[in-house]
């Protein structure tokens, strides 16, 4: 399906797994938001993963062809490491798990970052703040914040409490940072009320049967 008139699913409450939710199937079709080069470019703005302006230059800069294969290698990991985490969702990970993250550590070891000392945001405290700013050198720097949302999600994330939505049909994970962390779905306006849809059909199916 073209992925153009349909905003990206932001439902994850982890930049990481969001990433991972990049391909879904919100209605009957799958769909795909970086299926090609200017598809990872309108992902990454909705996430506001990259600055606008770096976006911009990226695009000027590169060609299609260029685009398209950095999106093919966001593809595949993506796919790499949604085998990491439903191998491991709803567990706590271990020391062991490390050995597994090598290419990804190999992906933010590319990565060109220095630190800014910048005026301090509101609330923040102090006069200065230290920010890392990074420097989008070609089209593989479109890979870096993915790189670092999925080592933030592994360091920062209790896996214990990462879930896979309970729809029929969904694909959508999320981590769970409920209260009591009873939360089912993706989302209510998605799959939740599409349970509840089906879960009153069956009643009035079962209470004509009786």
């Amino acid at each position: 399906m073209d992925y153009h008139p349909i905003p990206a699913i932001f439902v994850a409450d982890a930049p990481g797994l969001d990433f991972l939710n990049s391909v879904a199937t919100p209605v009957d079709e799958p769909v795909d938001w970086i299926s090609d080069g200017e598809g990872l470019l309108d992902w990454l703005a909705q996430a506001g993963m990259a600055p606008p302006d770096a976006l911009a230059d990226i695009r000027a800069r590169s060609t299609p062809e260029e685009l398209d294969e950095i999106a093919a290698q966001a593809r595949a990991l993506r796919e790499w490491f949604r085998a990491y985490v439903k191998s491991r969702k709803g567990h706590a990970l271990s020391a062991d798990d490390l050995r597994d993250l090598e290419p990804l550590n190999q992906l933010l070891a590319r990565d060109a970052q220095h630190g800014e000392i910048v005026a301090s945001e509101s609330g923040e405290g102090g006069v200065f703040s230290l920010r890392a700013r990074r420097r989008w050198q070609s089209a593989e720097s479109l890979l870096m914040p993915i790189a670092e949302a999925l080592g933030k999600l592994v360091c920062e994330e209790d896996f214990t409490h990462v879930k896979a939505c309970e729809g029929p049909k969904c694909t959508l994970l999320f981590a769970d940072h409920t209260r009591g962390h009873a939360r089912r779905w993706c989302s209510m306006a998605i799959c939740g009320n599409r349970a509840k849809v089906a879960a009153h059909r069956a009643r009035l199916k079962e209470s004509k049967g009786a």
